[in-house]
C-alpha cells in the first residue's frame, strides 16, 4: 500500500487528509477529510492530477500590453508547461474582452484559453 499526506482545496477547511492506494493504483480509502469534495479531491489528485492554468498573453495594439488569461476547464497536470509554451508564443490584437477565446485547443488539450480582463484598442 502506497500512503499520501493531501491538503485538500475543494474548501476553505483546507483538510488535512490520508489517502491510501494499493499496487494497482486504485485509491482504496481516504481519511481526515470533513466533506465529499475531501474525498473527490483526493482520489481525483492520485488518479488523474488536474490544473487550472492562470497567465498573461502579449496585446498588441492596446490600451495595455498583457491580458489575463486561464483556461476554461482544469487541464491534465502533465500537459502544464506545454500549455505555458503555447500562451508564451501568444500575441492577440486588441480589443480584447473578458471571456474572449483566445485559442480553443491549447496544447491539445481540448481546454480553451479564455481572457479574464479587458484591454481596450489603443
Amino acid at each position: 500500500m502506497n500512503k499520501r499526506q493531501l491538503i485538500c482545496i475543494g474548501c476553505p477547511l483546507g483538510c488535512q487528509m490520508e489517502a491510501e492506494q494499493n499496487e494497482g493504483g486504485e485509491v482504496v480509502s481516504v481519511k481526515g477529510n470533513t466533506c465529499p469534495r475531501g474525498d473527490a479531491y483526493a482520489r481525483k489528485e492520485l488518479t488523474c492530477p488536474t490544473r487550472i492554468v492562470t497567465s498573461t498573453v502579449r496585446v498588441e495594439g492596446g490600451a495595455r500590453h498583457m491580458v489575463p488569461v486561464k483556461t476554461k476547464e482544469d487541464v491534465p497536470k502533465e500537459k502544464i508547461f506545454d500549455c505555458m509554451e503555447e500562451i508564451r508564443r501568444l500575441a492577440v490584437t486588441a480589443p480584447v474582452a473578458v471571456g474572449d477565446v483566445l485559442l480553443a485547443d491549447v496544447a491539445g488539450t481540448g481546454v480553451a484559453l479564455v481572457a479574464t480582463g479587458n484591454v481596450a484598442a489603443g
